[in-house]
């Protein structure tokens, strides 16, 4: 009798560690064979925020409202933005007016008067050369002084010195200002365009815009704010694409491929979401707590992201959904 207990002891172990078996690898499988996962609802949120600092003029949106692209939602006072604009346009203009004045080089007036005082000195200079001949020859005959020949001679290379300065003038008027003058005021003017174009920026800054069809979750700052640069004044919801977190198990993962169309549904409605995996992990992980299956919390599992077709106000932040696979993935 005891072996014969021994024996059907050792049956009924068998037996439950087969059935164990068929559970650990039918565990996520309905009734009609298809692979049932559970996951939450995720959808992504933003925080708006200026990026110029300054006191916040109005909001437009109240919590709950929902906003399209391109819509203003915030603005700061942005008269100190103006003022700044208005200096930088005014530097941009007094350095584009230095460049064109270095470019057109020197009036007509001011070549002309240097062409005057070079014929002046051409003037002078004849009738010292004159002079300084008359002297000469006095003096070689005895009739005047070698002192006054010499006089005459110092007047004579003074004017001349005095026309090669002239003469000098007038080249520099001709030919304008230095290349070097050029680009230097060109660089004073791409300066203060950049600077222009920065105070542009910083004026529109004060504009805050949506950048997305969303949900307002919450305005955290009032009218008459003081707010910094990148201090959020919105939280937002993003309603486009609404994402489904899940995780599979390593015996079902073959049937899991990025493309695989699911359908999702939750506890709130009998509505069918359709969906498709968009991402499966490439590592193993350990079933988070928040997710509710039936396998497990030590079990390995994989996790995926399933991007919702057809999503609706009705799919919440955390909300539980089962996702349904009818077909096994091909190709694997």
């Amino acid at each position: 009798m005891p072996s014969i207990k021994l024996r059907i002891i050792i049956v009924a172990a068998i037996a439950a560690g087969a059935a164990a078996g068929y559970w650990w690898l039918h565990r996520d499988r309905g009734q009609d064979g298809a692979l049932q996962l559970y996951g939450n609802v995720d959808i992504r949120e933003v925080e708006l925020a200026f990026r110029q600092p300054g006191r916040l003029l109005r909001t437009a949106f109240e919590e709950g409202a929902t906003v399209k692209p391109g819509e203003l939602m915030a603005e700061l006072d942005a008269q100190p933005y103006r003022e700044a604009l208005a200096v930088a346009e005014a530097a941009v203009q007094g350095a584009r007016a230095d460049l064109d004045k270095l470019r057109r080089g020197n009036r007509p007036q001011e070549i002309a008067q240097a062409d005057e005082s070079v014929r002046q000195a051409e003037a002078v200079y004849r009738n010292a050369q004159s002079d300084f001949k008359r002297q000469s020859a006095l003096a070689a005959s005895g009739s005047a002084s070698p002192r006054v020949a010499d006089a005459a001679r110092s007047a004579r290379d003074q004017a001349e010195a005095v026309l090669a300065s002239a003469r000098q003038a007038l080249a520099l008027r001709q030919e304008g200002f230095r290349r070097e003058d050029i680009a230097a005021a060109a660089a004073r003017l791409a300066a203060a365009e950049a600077a222009a174009a920065q105070a542009r920026t910083a004026l529109a800054d004060t504009r805050l815009i949506a950048p997305v069809k969303a949900t307002v979750l919450a305005r955290v700052r009032e009218p008459g704010s003081m707010v910094n640069a990148s201090a959020p004044v919105y939280s937002l919801s993003l309603r486009d694409p609404v994402y489904v977190r899940a995780y599979v198990s390593e015996p079902n993962l073959g049937r899991i491929v990025p493309g695989t169309k699911v359908e999702v549904r939750t506890d709130a409605s009998g509505k069918v979401y359709q969906g498709e995996i968009g991402f499966v992990s490439p590592r193993a992980e350990f079933t988070p707590k928040s997710v509710e299956t039936t396998d497990l919390r030590t079990d390995l599992v994989y996790r995926l992201r399933i991007v919702v077709a057809n999503a609706d106000d009705a799919l919440r932040q955390g909300m539980p959904v089962t996702i349904r696979v009818d077909e096994p993935a091909r190709g694997r």
